[in-house]
C-alpha cells in the first residue's frame, strides 16, 4: 500500500448560538473546521480534522510510503518542518495528516482504531464544555440542561473576566448538574485562555474557591509560563490544567519539570501519535491527561489505550457539516463504534454544496488575543465587554476591587 495524494477541504461547526472565550466571541456560532484527506493506491483513504497550512512542503515526506508506518512517518513530517520549526498550525497540519495516517492503518486491519490501539473499553468518560461565555443566564441553563440530559455530571465554563460573573455562572451550572444527579456533587471546572497573569490568577481562583469546588483552573496564564503556573498551582487548590496549545514534547518538559501542570492537556489537532507520546511522558510522572477539542475522535480512541486518561472534553453534540462519525454520547461518556479506522465519513459533495463560510476574523475574535489580556484593572474597562454579557465591578472578601475584569 502507498501514499498516492491528499485533498483538503473547509466545512463550519454551526453552534446555533454565540461561542467564545475570555479573548472574544463568534456571535453566529459558525466556526471553522478543516480537513484533510489522505489517498492511497489500494482505495483506502484516510481522515485527519485539522489544518493544512504548508501542506504542499510537509506532504513530500510521506508521499509513496506505506501509510501503515504511522510512527516513524510522523517523525519524517517533523524532520521535513526542522528548519522553519513545526510549531502553530503547521504542527497542526503534521497532526491531522498523523490522524488521517491511523485512520488508513486501521481500516486496513479492518479494525476499529480504539481496538488496533489495544484499547480494552469503547467508554470514555466525558465533561461538558460550552464555549459559554456569551450566553445570558437562561441560555446557558438550558445549554447544560442538554448536556446533563446526556448523563454529563461536569463542567468546564469560559471565565476569567470578573469574579462575581465567574461565580454567578458557575453556580447555576452547578445547581443544573446537582438536580440532574439527584443531589450528587457535580464537577466544575474553569477555563480562562490565558487571560490573568499570576496574581490576577491565585487571587480569583481564592476567591471563587471560598463558595466552589474547582477541580481545575485551565490556562490561567501563558502557555509557556513554567514557574507561573507553578506559582498558581501552589496558590490554589484546584489543579492546573494546561498543554492544548504545545506544540511537541520539548515544550511539556520544562512545565512538568517545574511542577507546573496537575492535568496535561492534548489538542485533537495535534494528532494521534503526539497524544501517544505526550501521555506516556505525562505517565512516567504519575500525571493524568485529558484530550480537548470539538471533534476530538482520533484523540478518544487512543484514550482507551493510554493508563492515565481521566477525561476527555465534549463541546457540541452535533457534528460538523458534512461530517458524520461512528459514536454516541450516553452515560457521561463517548461511546466509540465498531465501523474500521476512525469510523469518520465526510460527504464532500455536500460540503460544497452547502459552502458556508464563517465570518472574518475580527480583533474580538477568540482566536485574537486582546490588547490589555493580563492588564485590565477594573470590570468592563480597557476592554470589549463579551456578547449580551454586562459588565460587572466586583469586590473581593476585602472589599477591594478585583483586578480581573470582563471584556
Amino acid at each position: 500500500m502507498r501514499i498516492t495524494g491528499y485533498r483538503t477541504l473547509s466545512t463550519v461547526q454551526e453552534w446555533g448560538r454565540p461561542v467564545g472565550d475570555a479573548n472574544g466571541v463568534f456571535a453566529d456560532g459558525v466556526v471553522p473546521v478543516s480537513i484533510v484527506i489522505v489517498d492511497t493506491d489500494e482505495g483506502i483513504s484516510g481522515v485527519g480534522l485539522g489544518p493544512h497550512v504548508e501542506i504542499e512542503r510537509i506532504f513530500p515526506a510521506i508521499e509513496g510510503e506505506d501509510p501503515r508506518a504511522v510512527t516513524s512517518l510522523y517523525d519524517r513530517m517533523l524532520r521535513h518542518t526542522f528548519k522553519a520549526g513545526h510549531a502553530g498550525p503547521v504542527f497542526g497540519t503534521i497532526g491531522a495528516l498523523d490522524t488521517a495516517l491511523w485512520d488508513i492503518k486501521a481500516q486496513a486491519a479492518g479494525e476499529p482504531l480504539w481496538r488496533l490501539l489495544g484499547g480494552r473499553d469503547r467508554r470514555v468518560t466525558a465533561y461538558a464544555s460550552g464555549l459559554d461565555i456569551g450566553l445570558t443566564d437562561d441560555e446557558l441553563v438550558a445549554a447544560y440542561e442538554v448536556y446533563a440530559s446526556h448523563g454529563l455530571r461536569a463542567a468546564k465554563l469560559k471565565g476569567g473576566l470578573d469574579i462575581e460573573s465567574d461565580r454567578h455562572r458557575l453556580s447555576l451550572v452547578k445547581e443544573v448538574l446537582t438536580e440532574a444527579g439527584h443531589g450528587r456533587r457535580p464537577g466544575l471546572m474553569l477555563d480562562v485562555n490565558e487571560a490573568w497573569t499570576r496574581k490576577q490568577a491565585v487571587r480569583h481562583v481564592c476567591e471563587l474557591e471560598r463558595t466552589l469546588d474547582l477541580i481545575w483552573i485551565e490556562e490561567p496564564v501563558r502557555r509557556w509560563d513554567a514557574e507561573g503556573l507553578a506559582a498558581v498551582s501552589r496558590g490554589v487548590s484546584a489543579s492546573v490544567a494546561t498543554g492544548e496549545n504545545l506544540t511537541g514534547l520539548e515544550q511539556y518538559r520544562p512545565l512538568i519539570a517545574a511542577g507546573a501542570v496537575d492535568v496535561v492537556q492534548m489538542a485533537a489537532v495535534w494528532g494521534v501519535t503526539h497524544f501517544l507520546r505526550a501521555s506516556a511522558l505525562a505517565h512516567a510522572h504519575d500525571l493524568p491527561v485529558s484530550p480537548i477539542g470539538n471533534s476530538p475522535v482520533g484523540l478518544l480512541h487512543a484514550a482507551t489505550s493510554v493508563p492515565n486518561h481521566l477525561t476527555s472534553e465534549l463541546q457540541d453534540l452535533h457534528t460538523p457539516v458534512g461530517v458524520s462519525i461512528d459514536l454516541h454520547v450516553e452515560d457521561g461518556a463517548f461511546i466509540l463504534g465498531d465501523a474500521p479506522g476512525l469510523g469518520v465519513r465526510v460527504d464532500e459533495e455536500r460540503i460544497r454544496a452547502v459552502n458556508r463560510r464563517p465570518q472574518a476574523q475580527t480583533a474580538d475574535s477568540p482566536n485574537v488575543r486582546p490588547e490589555r489580556a493580563g492588564r485590565r484593572l477594573l470590570a468592563g474597562v480597557d476592554g470589549v465587554i463579551p456578547t449580551r454579557q454586562v459588565p460587572v465591578v466586583s469586590l473581593n472578601s476585602r472589599n477591594e476591587v478585583s483586578p480581573t475584569v470582563r471584556h
